[in-house]
């Protein structure tokens, strides 16, 4: 088998494809990616030295995409923008790359190849009150400009199913971790911060709630779902893992042997979710997969290999990245620290 891997220089796409080398799941792999801030091809180092695996740069909005497929027997789909501040900032990458970007793919894979794995998310479901889990039936209530262009391209990507029996299959997976992440992202910016005796900016009150799963067991997940899911499903992807983010902070703190004092609590950002939590009963039942790495192995591992890979992290937040923290996180600091001045006592930031 021929598989097209999108967003494979990304961190789960990077992860995916080593996976499937360790596993001798493909016979080729073809990655494509465009080479965006977070994509890196340091990510696929050691894959790129076997025979079996090719590299295209390329963006999947380009029309050229249709080459790249070309011999493919099946794609999974991970080339997508993904972080939410930067869809507050600006949508216009996200409608590019997850709409536009997802339906030239389509296209170009209609009458082409015999699989399609879409790879969307649970923030399509939207924020959860205190209890219950969001299942494949859920109605798509997305909050942020990103998790709006991701429910679009699931949409986009189930109407080709219907319309033209297009051979797809849509995974939505819970907050993943685990090594190459970027570290614009929850855990790796924690454990940046952290390893650098540098302030850890926690949005809010810290009590938002996500389920955490390690990429590894997400990438068992997409195998699995390659080879055996059924055409036109939906499937959850869970790491039966919820914490509160000021829980998973003083983890991270603790494992390194850092002071809570370097926690720093700043203004949250706009219209900040509560809760995700997803039913996987549906992935459980029909393949027998359920996640294996528990969250402290998984994290403690996970801090070991930031701290192995020092230079691939400060490689990753020089330049723009730091721009980028000043923007989001500095400023918001600040921001705070000024309207704790203007009421004259200490507050704690609530949403």
């Amino acid at each position: 088998m021929k598989i097209l891997v999108t967003g494979g220089a990304g961190f789960i796409g990077s992860n995916f494809v080593h996976h499937v080398l360790k596993e001798n799941l493909a016979d080729r792999i073809v990655v494509v990616d465009k080479l965006t801030y977070a994509g890196n091809l340091g990510n696929l180092e050691k894959a790129l030295q076997n025979d079996r695996v090719s590299f295209i740069r390329m963006d999947i909005a380009d029309p050229a995409i249709v080459d790249a497929v070309n011999g493919c027997d099946a794609v999974v789909h991970f080339a997508a923008e993904s972080h939410v501040d930067r869809s507050i900032e600006d949508a216009t990458p996200f409608v590019r790359t997850n709409i536009e970007g997802t339906w030239r793919l389509v296209e170009a894979c209609r009458g082409r190849v015999a699989r399609f794995v879409h790879v969307s998310t649970d923030e399509v479901y939207g924020s959860l009150g205190p209890a219950g889990r969001s299942t494949e039936s859920s109605p798509l209530l997305p909050t942020s400009p990103y998790a709006a262009s991701k429910a679009a391209s699931d949409l986009m990507v189930l109407s080709a199913v219907r319309t033209h029996r297009f051979p797809a299959v849509i995974t939505r997976c819970t907050n993943n971790y685990g090594p190459f992440q970027f570290p614009e992202k929850f855990i790796p910016l924690m454990i940046a911060q952290a390893m650098a005796d540098e302030p850890l900016p926690v949005y809010g009150d810290g009590k938002n709630i996500r389920d955490w799963i390690h990429v590894s067991d997400h990438c068992r997940a997409l195998a699995l779902v390659l080879r055996e899911g059924k055409e036109g499903e939906v499937y959850n992807i869970g790491g039966d893992c919820e914490l509160e983010n000021i829980e998973v902070v003083r983890s991270i703190l603790r494992t390194l042997g850092r002071s809570e004092n370097l926690l720093r609590f700043v203004a949250d950002r706009p219209a900040h979710d509560r809760r995700y939590a997803l039913d996987c009963t549906k992935i459980n039942n029909a393949m027998g997969w359920r996640p294996v790495k528990k969250f402290s192995e998984g994290l403690t591992e996970t801090i070991h290999w930031y701290y192995e890979n020092r230079s691939w992290l400060e490689e990753t937040r020089s330049g723009e990245y730091r721009n980028y923290f000043e923007r989001h996180y500095s400023r918001r600091e600040e921001a705070l620290s000024s309207l704790n001045a203007l009421k004259g006592h200490s507050i704690t930031p609530t949403i």
